[in-house]
């Protein structure tokens, strides 16, 4: 007992001492430094919480200060939180700054636009009183949006996880109702999970329209169900994450997919913009020669941290299409299928890390290890791979691979008029005759290692200049606008884009 309580003096002493101030202080005067006027805290939906933003604030003076107070000006009832060199709330007395030191105030707000007649939302965070006053404006735009969220079992709370092909999985979402069908530009559309369309049943995205999606969310497209996108040149339709804020704006990983499941059928993507998710498209449907699963036009496909496209067994058809970087391809045309690819650009230059695989690859196989731990390969028929007037770049020196495993099935491909970037400096594919880029017919009018000229291929921005080898190099295809809505009609550039003169 003696020594417990030794031992509880001693605890106590070493609090009162740790919680001592050992230096003195002069109030403060008025003359605090702040990093920046004012916090935007960017776009947020309703009733979503916020990013943390950082304000510092400096004290340049020679001598130690105490800052009276600081606090938001609308008090406790601010939409704003902060927290003050660790101590969360929203009214703060006595704050100590030494010389030639600084604080962190951080800044989270989570908004109810029904509550709020403005949806710019603005208040100030004071720091002191009277005439020694300073003040930082705070300002955040706050947006409605119609949300769609998995369902929740009233007692247990748990979330209610789809059940595809009749077999229960652990994929979180539901189901659309009829009444969710269409998207419309009205409103953003938020999804929660992964919101799937039903067998019999076409989900209808309108000209204009935004979907976002939060973390581990997605589209399902089930077995035949149906997928429009109907944006337009002027309104195209958006897909991203639901972080509005600019930090958040080239972030790869923030969503899942928009996954389109063996059976889905006639799904259209027109005019469409899909960023910053795992995998842009993944389509399992197994399609016909004749009736594409996906028909794909003047749509970008950027920043993806898997695959831009996914494609196993499929059958897409696609023009004025660009896909930009992904971790591993920005288009994987895998396990044989269908692909029809005219005037569009894949380029590549994903910087995030080490990338394996080039920006187009197309294979008619799929491995997997059976019972007895042995790697097996299957194969299925390569109907078509035809690529016209297209570009395949990036910041690897191979960025397109046909790689083929020879079973007997069909693999058939044409390349035409296409500029392919592929240096093989190890000579790794010497006498693969798919990638014979001089001696195999089915390659027409190639531009190997040339220069595409690119605007800013680190912004995604893939329009060519004046110095480009793509000019006037394309054949003549019967889409004569390019995906900005240029006529091409005559003396058509490969890729997406006509070419523009750089300012």
């Amino acid at each position: 007992m003696r020594y417990f309580v030794s031992f509880i003096i001693c605890v106590a002493l070493i609090s009162i001492s740790s919680c001592r101030k050992d230096f003195t202080t002069i109030p403060n005067f008025g003359s605090l430094v702040f990093s920046k006027d004012t916090v935007f805290l960017d776009t947020v939906f309703t009733n979503i919480g916020s990013a943390t933003y950082n304000l510092k604030v400096y004290n340049k003076g020679n001598k130690a200060i105490t800052i009276p107070k600081i606090a938001l000006e609308k008090g406790a009832n601010s939409n704003y939180r902060l927290n003050v060199d660790g101590v969360p709330g929203k009214d703060f007395n006595d704050i100590d700054i030494l010389a030639k030191d600084s604080i962190f105030v951080l800044i989270e707000t989570t908004i109810n636009v029904a509550n709020e007649p403005n949806p710019l939302y603005t208040d100030r965070i004071l720091f002191d009183t009277g005439t020694n006053q300073q003040d930082v404006d705070l300002v955040t735009l706050v947006e409605d949006a119609n949300f769609i969220f998995p369902g929740k079992d009233p007692i247990s709370m748990k979330i209610d996880s789809l059940t595809l092909d009749g077999t229960p999985t652990t994929i979180k979402g539901r189901f659309l109702e009829d009444s969710e069908l269409t998207f419309s530009n009205t409103k953003p559309t938020v999804i929660y999970g992964y919101a799937a369309v039903p067998a019999n049943k076409t989900l209808t995205i309108n000209a204009g329209a935004r979907v976002h999606f939060h973390d581990n969310s997605g589209l399902i497209i089930d077995n035949k169900a149906t997928l429009k996108v109907n944006g337009t040149l002027a309104e195209k339709v958006i897909f991203e994450g639901d972080r509005l804020e600019n930090s958040f704006s080239d972030i790869p990983g923030q969503w899942g997919t928009i996954w389109m499941r063996a059976g889905s059928t006639e799904n259209e993507i027109k005019n469409a913009q899909i960023k910053n998710g795992i995998i842009g498209v993944l389509i399992d449907s197994i399609g016909t020669t004749s009736t594409p699963t996906l028909k794909l036009e003047n749509t970008e496909i950027y920043n993806h941290s898997n695959f831009g496209i996914l494609a196993r067994e499929t059958n897409i058809e696609a023009h004025n299409v660009v896909i930009g970087a992904a971790g591993q391809a920005s288009l994987a045309a895998t396990v044989g299928g269908t692909y029809n690819f005219t005037h569009s650009t894949f380029a590549n230059y994903w910087n995030r890390g080490l990338r394996q695989l080039p920006a187009v690859l197309i294979n008619n196989f799929f491995t997997y290890v059976d019972n007895s731990g042995q790697e097996i390969a299957e194969t299925r028929d390569l109907k078509a791979a035809n690529f016209t007037n297209c570009i395949f770049e990036g910041n690897n020196n191979i960025e397109f691979i046909l790689d083929k495993v020879d079973a007997g099935g069909a693999f058939n491909y044409s390349i035409k008029n296409c500029m392919i970037k592929f240096t093989d400096s190890n000579n790794s594919f010497d006498g693969v005759v798919e990638l014979d880029f001089a001696n195999n017919n089915n390659y027409q009018d190639i531009l190997l290692n040339a220069n595409p000229n690119f605007r800013d291929t680190q912004k995604s921005d893939f329009i060519i200049g004046e110095k480009s080898d793509a000019i006037n190099k394309a054949i003549a295809t019967p889409f004569t606008t390019d995906i900005l809505g240029v006529n091409r009609s005559v003396n058509p550039d490969i890729g997406a884009y006509q070419h523009i003169t750089f300012d």
